[in-house]
């Protein structure tokens, strides 16, 4: 890890991208990684608002800023576009130091090359789609702007009827089309969205997810969006940024996140339904050390000891006796005859009874609950598609294997902060003579 000494932010070391107080570095390769165009950001301030964080969105990436109301995604949106100035903070777009606290530069947002896209449209009701684009066209002579937002109208597919219409003679889609063509008609060297598809319904939403992606092929641009939606998130980003109370929590691909969030926060804030309480084991004899394994004591969600243990993945930041919480995927759970076909790991395979207490049917997929025998409270959540989902009703029993190589270990926390502690329950291995049994 390294730190700035402007911030005191501490980053992990740049493997791609490097870390944002890279880009102070005057070498010949730190210079050649800016002139490609990323945008890096680091900021830290306590007031008036905690905004705390450091990341970068490669060109022609999406990084997608999530979190609850009030996380300070939109604050950090206006950061870099210059709309706000943090107390310490340095951003870097294509080699240019729009922000730097430190040196007391900070660009105004008329100078940043930014094409900003908000919720509401913010367009000129006076004005028609085609001369609302040529509104961010107006260096150019006037012959030039009205053929220029032409083009950028029939790119994100509005008609020539349509490019000569009012905002109020155009839907909301249309209307954010037109937004989205104003703020690519100057190039900016960053995109910025800000929640842009949260006012249309859901099937014009998918059209407008379409349209961006078409777009961004084009697009040698970072782009970053701002948004509550995480299925959204996932369909559109390269690369999350989950925050919370103006702080970023973790940062990384959706899938290396929903698999491993950092804390237990990060799981709340991602909704991953499969969470569960448990007490570390740690590893139990030579073997368990030299497979960098560890066993796992599945509790209630009340806490109380169940007979059951999971060997996982021991990465040693635990101590015996430890409480924990865990998540595992729903890929990771098989069901009735999905399990003939699973490749297991080399951790381990456990059964597990279970009974389906719950099922809704969203379309082309289905929810399922299940309720585990012999584990009070305990209830797996799994999404299946496909011939299997109409074999399933409710109360059926079905034995799920459930594949610990997917399972996910975090410290439990007190309300200081500090790691609970468990070793008066510690004991819990001698409950394990009752487990279900365990491929190794």
């Amino acid at each position: 890890m390294s730190t700035s000494v402007a911030t005191g932010i501490q980053r992990e070391p740049a493997a791609a991208p490097a870390a944002p107080g890279a880009a102070r570095t005057t070498t010949a390769a730190g210079a050649a990684r800016d002139r490609e165009g990323a945008l890096w950001v680091e900021v830290e301030q306590a007031q008036p608002m905690p905004l705390h964080g450091a990341f970068a969105c490669p060109p022609g990436e999406v990084v997608a800023l999530v979190g609850p109301s009030g996380a300070g995604k939109t604050s950090m949106l206006r950061c870099m576009a210059g709309l706000m100035r943090p107390a310490r903070g340095r951003i870097v777009v294509a080699g240019q130091v729009w922000l730097d606290t430190e040196a007391g530069v900070c660009w105004p947002p008329q100078r940043r090359h930014v094409g900003l896209v908000f919720q509401n449209y913010a367009l000129m009701p006076h004005l028609s789609a085609r001369d609302n684009v040529a509104l961010a066209l107006l260096h150019l002579p006037r012959h030039e702007r009205q053929r220029r937002a032409a083009q950028w109208l029939d790119r994100v597919r509005l008609s020539p009827d349509q490019q000569t219409r009012r905002p109020a003679a155009l839907s909301g889609g249309q209307q954010q089309r037109v937004a989205l063509a104003r703020a690519l008609a100057r190039e900016p060297a960053l995109l910025l969205l800000d929640e842009p598809f949260s006012a249309v319904d859901q099937m014009t939403r998918q059209g407008l997810y379409d349209l961006l992606a078409e777009l961004r092929q084009s697009l040698h641009i970072p782009i970053v969006l701002v948004t509550h939606d995480l299925h959204e998130a996932r369909q559109l980003a390269d690369r999350l940024v989950v925050m919370d109370a103006g702080v970023v929590l973790q940062q990384g691909r959706p899938d290396q996140i929903y698999r491993s969030p950092r804390n237990a926060r990060v799981a709340d804030l991602l909704g991953i339904q499969n969470r569960f309480a448990g007490r570390w084991l740690g590893p139990l004899d030579d073997a368990d050390r030299a497979a960098g394994a560890g066993w796992l004591a599945w509790l209630t969600p009340d806490g109380q000891p169940t007979a059951l243990r999971l060997r996982v993945r021991d990465k040693g930041k635990l101590s015996p006796g430890q409480a924990v919480t865990w998540v595992i995927q729903g890929d990771a759970l098989h069901l009735g005859e999905e399990a003939a076909g699973a490749v297991g790991s080399g951790l381990c395979a456990v059964t597990l009874p279970t009974q389906v207490v719950g099922l809704r049917h969203l379309g082309e997929t289905s929810f399922v609950e299940l309720a585990v025998a012999g584990l009070d409270g305990v209830k797996l959540r799994v999404v299946r598609s496909g011939p299997q989902r109409q074999r399933l009703t409710p109360g059926q029993s079905v034995p799920v294997r459930l594949d610990c190589a997917w399972v996910h270990v975090m410290p439990m926390k007190t309300a200081h902060g500090a790691p609970a502690d468990a070793a008066a329950t510690a004991r819990a291995p001698a409950a394990a003579a009752a487990s279900p049994p365990i491929d190794r």
